[in-house]
């Protein structure tokens, strides 16, 4: 059996598994981040100065920084540290920059629709 569920990658609580809460919490965490997807914008590369407490990004191919190797995954603030998740085919999120709803082909955010119609 796996330590995590195949499609959003969160951890199971294994038997025997000292201090099950760390893993309940990791969770949490994802799923907070992942369901209703928000990012701040898509492609970018360059971490923000001062993030606020669950903003996120969907990171470009080569991301500087804090970022840095963590290509094409969306990267969110949490914690006092970067919690970074890879996305997968047809994930949708609302890009507050673009003021669209974009969705993840191909492993590029592509515009679903827009604010505008």
């Amino acid at each position: 059996m796996s330590d995590q569920t195949p499609n959003l990658a969160l951890p199971f609580i294994m038997p025997a598994q000292a201090q099950k809460h760390v893993t309940h919490n990791e969770a949490i965490e994802r799923l907070d981040m992942i369901v209703q997807l928000t990012l701040e914008s898509s492609g970018t590369t360059v971490p923000p100065v001062v993030p606020s407490e669950g903003q996120a990004w969907a990171l470009g191919a080569a991301p500087t920084g804090d970022w840095s190797g963590q290509g094409g995954k969306i990267a969110s603030w949490r914690g006092g540290g970067w919690l970074f998740v890879a996305p997968r085919e047809g994930w949708m999120a609302w890009v507050k920059d673009a003021a669209e709803l974009q969705v993840l082909t191909g492993g590029d955010w592509s515009t679903l629709a827009s604010a505008g119609g």
